[in-house]
């Protein structure tokens, strides 16, 4: 027979010195037959946000019932989603000049539990070689030189050339131990690399295709970059090629699109993320993965939250 649920765990209003008494209660019900009720319990639960996380994993940890288990997966991963939704407005809103930060949060929608520190001292080492390497007296070629012989010489990164569509190719921890990604991965830990050093390489939003540009100067909040502020071009995904504005035309007119000054002109951070998200829910439709693509297009609202 279905459990009725007291009203204090119901109404209950939130008091430090009791939160545990109401978790370990609510936990306690998780194995409750009436769906109604079991969804009271779900949503209180997930009212608690990550403070209810370690209760439910011990929890877990403590059950061998399949259904309870699953029960907690589910909530722990609806926690966490939203925990995410939130970090990628606040990304948006307030440090969306950070580009890593960006990167890192896409990729703990599929490891939640990633030391963040760990990829940021992974990124820091590569930062450190490239700088070694670097003078003032080197041109924007040799710059770019540089970098390319310390990211796909030195730390072996290349292009996945063989599985692009793999979604591993977008998450950060994992091209950080496989060493392989697709264009705008690649393209975007090669301007983190460039922008720390003060060198001016910013990302362009080319269809079917992510490239960089070699501006005049660094970014600044005004003007914004057009196309006339780029000195070359790069490819990440060619082991850091360097072509012109013209290879950027021949390109567009063999892609038949249609001239765009936002094809040859940096983009924003928001939309190289959005990109990001964008491929990721290409691979999980190529892969059949709905419920994945879903909750990305869910994700990626945060970024147009105003």
């Amino acid at each position: 027979m279905p459990r009725k649920l007291s009203g204090w765990i119901l109404n209950y209003k939130m008091v430090p010195d009791k939160k545990n008494s109401e978790l370990d209660a609510l936990i306690s019900l998780l194995d409750e037959p009436d769906i109604s009720i079991f969804t009271k319990v779900r949503e209180r639960l997930f009212s608690y946000g990550a403070d209810a996380i370690p209760v439910l994993e011990d929890a877990w940890g403590h059950s061998f019932d399949d259904i309870i288990q699953k029960r907690i997966e589910e909530i722990i991963h609806s926690i966490q989603l939203n925990n995410l939704y939130t970090d990628l407005a606040n990304w948006r809103a307030n440090h969306v000049e950070d580009l890593l930060k960006g990167f890192i949060l896409i990729s703990k929608y599929q490891y939640p539990d990633m030391d963040e520190k760990k990829i940021i001292g992974q990124i820091g080492q590569i930062i450190q070689d490239v700088w070694l390497e670097l003078n003032q007296n080197l041109t924007p070629l040799e710059k770019i030189k540089v970098i390319n012989h310390i990211l796909f010489d030195v730390h072996k990164f290349a292009g996945n050339k063989s599985n692009m569509q793999n979604p591993q190719n977008s998450y950060l921890k994992d091209v950080l131990e496989t060493k392989k990604a697709n264009p705008i991965s690649l393209s975007i830990i090669f301007m983190v690399v460039a922008q720390s050093l003060n060198v001016p390489v910013y990302g362009i939003n080319l269809p079917q295709n992510f490239i960089m540009a070699y501006t005049d100067r660094m970014h600044q909040e005004e003007p914004e970059f057009a196309r006339d502020d780029v000195q070359f071009y790069i490819n990440a995904f060619n082991k850091g090629a360097v072509f012109t504005k013209r290879e950027v035309g021949l390109f567009i007119r063999q892609m038949n699109l249609k001239d765009n000054d936002s094809y040859y002109a940096p983009c924003d951070n928001v939309t190289i993320i959005d990109r990001v998200i964008n491929n990721l829910i290409f691979s999980y439709e190529d892969s059949g993965n709905p419920d994945k693509v879903q909750e990305l297009k869910k994700l990626q609202k945060a970024l147009f939250v105003r």
